[in-house]
């Protein structure tokens, strides 16, 4: 069995090899590939790796190639973690925006667009080479942001895709820790689009629990958590992702932003340290730095859920997959981030109950603006593109619009060709 990482230079890599080695009893792999197009960053992630699955006694092998077409032949699994850009059109993403007096942030908004337009065709480029040499049947899993973006465009080629993020096991852990239990006897009512969620139930063998986290100092703690006030979840009567706090909070994190505020920052620096620790020909394990790299919990998401594709253990995750009817008020092509059992037929998602009015009219906001975006980013349509961005709650205003779209297609030329053919066709 053959599992290949595109965007292996990455320095989530070693924690996901980490939790790769750790199911070797259960998920027999006889090769691990990392691909990436950066022979400086897969030599040094490689590296580590190497020591970390010598550490582990993993039976398969290692490779490294930036060659594609080897990566992911007779593959059975893909996944995909890329930034189209780097960390260097991230920080684009999260300062661009603020000259226009709007929000920026990597994954949502006008950054998350500029990061969907670049990453959209990259991606489906990658599936349809896995299209083409893969396993008959093989899975594609979707780390990319934005994440339900990505995954939407790739469900809409026909390619066998599942999209994953870290919040919802993240929230898993870490309310298990606060009710004293293990995070398997946890279930979360999480339900939302992807950065775009809600936990609505968290029973433990079967009872809620949510009802006593809602209440004293747990309210706040919890509310501190996800940066919103503590009313916002009483009102809610649920536990918003964190990334609501764009939404709910938008002016007081516009003001930080324009104070020089940025996580991308923040992360270039962190990224440069995890470099070079891990060229540490000593270090055989992921060091306790990349914790505050962010994606935390994402090797343990990752490994688990590609091993219940492979396996069928019909294990419980939280995933982006087509609606289909699990969220009612949306298309059933939507993409959405639910609670599922998988197994190697996919996932099965669980039943949702209905959003109440406050949540559904911002999913279906979000919803519409996603569709308009997998259509930008395949056609190069301005047109198309600053519908989007009017589309989405955090722009709306057609002018702004306007002027973010001619800006961030300056800043973004190299990497959207397809609105330059656009531009030329229509000259």
């Amino acid at each position: 069995m053959k599992i290949t990482v595109v965007g292996g230079g990455s320095t989530y890599t070693p924690e996901l090899i980490e939790g790769f080695a750790r199911r070797a009893g259960v998920l027999p792999i006889d090769e691990l590939v990392l691909h990436d197009i950066d022979t400086e960053r897969l030599a040094v992630v490689g590296g580590l790796s190497r020591r970390i699955l010598a550490r582990h006694c993993f039976p398969g092998r290692l490779t490294t190639t930036t060659d594609l077409a080897r990566a992911v032949d007779s593959a059975a699994a893909v996944l995909v973690q890329l930034r189209v850009g780097g960390q260097a059109a991230r920080l684009v993403d999260e300062t661009l925006p603020n000259r226009f007096g709007l929000l920026g942030q990597e994954t949502t908004g006008p950054g998350g667009f500029a990061k969907a337009l670049r990453t959209v065709p990259v991606v489906l480029g990658i599936a349809d080479e896995v299209r083409r040499r893969a396993r008959p049947g093989a899975w594609i899993v979707d780390f990319t942001n934005p994440v339900g973006i990505v995954t939407r465009a790739l469900l809409d080629a026909g390619h066998r895709a599942v999209g994953l993020c870290n919040v919802a096991i993240k929230f898993q852990r870490q309310l298990a820790d606060r009710l004293g239990t293990t995070p398997e006897r946890v279930r979360l009512g999480h339900a939302g689009l992807n950065h775009l969620s809600w936990i609505r139930s968290v029973t433990v063998d079967g009872a809620d629990r949510l009802p006593e986290l809602l209440s004293g100092a747990a309210l706040d703690e919890l509310a501190a958590q996800v940066r919103v006030p503590a009313g916002v979840l009483r009102d809610l009567g649920a536990i918003p992702s964190y990334y609501l706090h764009y939404f709910y909070c938008t002016h007081e994190e516009i003001r930080a932003q324009q104070t020089g505020s940025h996580r991308a920052e923040q992360v270039l620096a962190i990224e440069r340290e995890l470099l070079s620790l891990y060229a540490d020909p000593g270090l055989d394990r992921s060091p306790g730095l990349l914790e505050q790299r962010g994606g935390a919990y994402y090797s343990e998401a990752a490994a688990a859920l590609v091993t219940s594709l492979l396996t069928g253990d019909g294990a419980h995750h939280y995933v982006n997959v087509r609606n289909d009817g699990v969220l009612s008020g949306l298309p059933d092509e939507a993409v959405v981030e639910v609670a599922a059992d998988v197994d190697t037929a996919g996932p099965h998602a669980a039943a949702v109950p209905p959003l109440p009015p406050e949540m559904l009219g911002l999913v279906q906001a979000v919803t519409a603006y996603e569709t308009l975006t997998v259509e930008a980013a395949l056609s190069g349509d301005r047109g198309v593109a600053r519908r989007a961005l009017v589309a989405h709650p955090l722009v709306r205003e057609w002018e702004v619009a306007d002027a973010f779209l001619d800006a961030l297609l300056t800043a973004n030329s190299r990497h959207l060709p397809r609105f330059l053919a656009s531009e030329a066709a229509h000259a």
